[in-house]
């Protein structure tokens, strides 16, 4: 049997750098988008270390007005719209149909499990063109803790019915892919620009630059 293979979805197959434009009108730099996204992350882990959860929508506009505050910025409503709802028209990687297609041609099941509300992750893989690849997605929404809590990926696990280590996680995160092999699942990291893998935690057994050559890894080793 193929292990099941678990997408991240922001960073890992939407690309955020869309809404750089945004952030340079905002904030007149469009690398404020980087610190702004880190923010956000780090305080959804925050949030499931103190036991206190909230979307991760209300998160990202939190993290948001805490940017505005860094660099003295006042915010308009226009403003909040347009970096907020731009974030569920995130289009794919330029590498990540062409991964996708190998993976199914090769007769991968593709699922998706990610930090956003269900609804909203819906929507940005509709608009992204890419909904018909996944059979269905995960929501830490379910338990009210975020990645990468090994909670979340055994919930994963026992929706799907296998065992955890019949699962493969697919992102270009090393906090997530780190996550999920503490839960007991394999997991590939794609090395995206600016993303590296932490020396002091567990390493995927495979790596790859885009989501191209890490399907080609994937399909020589789970294949």
């Amino acid at each position: 049997m193929k292990k099941l293979i678990v997408f991240d979805v922001n960073e890992t197959l939407l690309d955020l750098k869309a809404l750089d434009p945004k952030f340079e009108q905002v904030f007149g730099n469009a690398s404020v988008r980087t610190s702004w996204f880190g923010l956000v992350l780090r305080n959804s882990l925050v949030a499931t270390i103190t036991g206190r959860y909230d979307d991760f929508g209300k998160i990202a506009g939190a993290a948001l007005e805490m940017t505005a505050q860094l660099h003295d910025v006042t915010l308009s409503d226009e403003d909040r719209t347009a970096i907020m709802g731009g974030i569920r028209s995130l289009p794919p990687h330029a590498d990540v149909i062409p991964g996708l297609e190998k993976l199914t041609s090769a007769g991968f099941r593709l699922f998706t499990l990610t930090n956003s509300p269900s609804h909203v992750v819906e929507t940005q893989l509709q608009n992204a063109g890419i909904t018909g690849y996944f059979e269905k997605s995960f929501s830490v929404d379910a338990i009210k803790k975020f990645k990468p809590d090994a909670e979340i990926y055994q919930m994963t696990a026992k929706e799907l019915g296998v065992p955890a280590d019949q699962i493969r996680l697919v992102a270009a995160h090393d906090w997530d892919v780190a996550g999920a092999i503490v839960a007991g699942c394999s997991a590939a990291f794609i090395a995206r620009p600016g993303k590296v893998l932490n020396p002091l935690m567990p390493v995927p057994d495979i790596i790859g630059i885009d989501l191209t050559e890490v399907a080609d890894k994937i399909i020589s080793v789970d294949g």
